[in-house]
């Protein structure tokens, strides 16, 4: 469904975000029950707060069960509580054993306030306490949240400087999120980040800083900030044209996408994805992949690009169809300079470098073959549009 949309939904921008916030909040299929909830966690979770306040999307991934049960946090009770459910055989969930600060450090470190944020150690034990008794009710069939009161640490709590009094239930965990949601530490990351993927990877601090300021000026309202982004004169400037190096989930669906083709529900394109390094949901470490340069560029994975654009066209990639009128008006030409043009207009909107045409120009002429008969064989389209697909501009957006 991921590819299927990002290849053919009208609603691009939606789907960028819906990335962009996954990977911000992110959950690994691979680990234990996680892959059952993920489904929900990017429909329910992710996308219906794609538009809103940043509050509430970080409060639905605190909530969440895929976010509860990757980092650990249905796991968390008071120091000393015993809970009556023991340790059910093979049914993956584990008995809840004390205090665990792992949703507590990642919720501080990279969904709000930063590595730099300013918290300390302190900091993550106390923010654990506060949300000691957020679970899920029924792990293996509804798998819902659940608050559990008796497993909640209610005494006092300090945190950033602020006091939380003793008394309160899951409104402990709550009020962090509300501090952390209106920190200007987190207005700074999250601007940060949403310039590092819409601008570049080293972003304008002028940018950043205006970014942060709507942040925190409309309490978090991304609609709002977004708008200062999209608006701006970085974003629009040609120093941040084509700036950034495609992923290979994006490199995957810009290829079909130049190629005219359609995913249909049975696909190994995913497959092809995490070959070139990106497992679709499947990125283990809560940072999510990378979004620079140095995470992508290397010669490998420029290899298996060029090979999935010569599978793409020749219709070999399970599930995937290319359109055959699209390259049938290619085939039909038999000009290498024609050829070239057409590739040109076709994937570069004639933005193709010089040296480029060259490197492809030689290479197609080193695989030229001289048949018995004295004929120069040509190499099959296909290679012309892999080595198209594979050429600098094509990685870049």
């Amino acid at each position: 469904q991921k590819l299927i949309r990002a290849v053919s939904s009208k609603r691009q921008l939606t789907e960028v975000l819906t990335d962009f916030w996954f990977n911000h909040f992110n959950v690994d299929a691979s680990k234990g029950k996680v892959k059952w909830y993920l489904a929900s966690y990017e429909r329910d979770v992710i996308r219906p707060h794609l538009f809103g306040r940043f509050r509430d999307l970080l409060g639905a991934t605190a909530s969440s069960p895929a976010m509860l049960f990757y980092l650990d946090n249905m796991l968390s009770v008071k120091t000393g509580f015993v809970p009556k459910r023991e340790r059910h055989k093979n049914d993956g969930i584990e008995t809840p054993r004390g205090l665990n600060e792992n949703y507590a450090r990642e919720l501080m470190e990279l969904h709000t306030l930063g590595v730099e944020g300013g918290y300390t150690q302190k900091d993550v034990k106390e923010v654990a306490r506060a949300f000691t008794g957020w679970g899920i009710d029924q792990p293996q069939k509804m798998a819902d949240f659940q608050f559990r009161a008796p497993a909640h640490d209610d005494g006092e709590k300090y945190i950033l400087g602020a006091r939380i009094p003793a008394g309160n239930g899951r409104e402990d965990g709550e009020r962090v999120l509300d501090m952390l949601a209106r920190h200007p530490s987190t207005a700074k990351f999250i601007a940060i980040k949403l310039c590092r993927r819409f601008v570049s990877d080293k972003p304008p601090q002028a940018l950043v800083n205006r970014v942060a300021e709507t942040f925190l000026m409309t309490d978090g309202d991304l609609r709002s900030v977004y708008l200062t982004l999209f608006t701006s004169p970085e974003f629009w400037s040609k120093e941040a044209y084509h700036a950034k190096i495609k992923s290979p989930f994006e490199f995957t669906v810009s290829a079909v996408r130049a190629l005219g083709g359609t995913v249909e529900t049975e696909s190994k394109l995913g497959k092809r994805v995490g070959g070139m390094g990106q497992p679709l949901y499947r990125c283990q470490p809560p940072t999510g992949y990378k979004d620079i340069a140095e995470a992508w560029v290397n010669p490998g994975s420029l290899v298996q690009r060029i090979q999935l654009g010569v599978a793409l066209a020749h219709n070999h990639v399970e599930g995937v169809v290319a359109d055959k009128s699209h390259l049938n008006e290619l085939s039909n030409v038999t000009d290498p300079q024609e050829l070239m043009t057409r590739m040109n207009h076709l994937f570069f909107h004639e933005e193709m470098s010089q040296g480029t045409k060259e490197t492809i120009a030689q290479e197609l002429k080193n695989d030229e073959r001289k048949m018995p008969d004295g004929e120069i064989r040509k190499p099959e389209l296909a290679k012309y549009v892999g080595l198209f697909l594979g050429a600098p501009e094509f990685q870049r957006r």
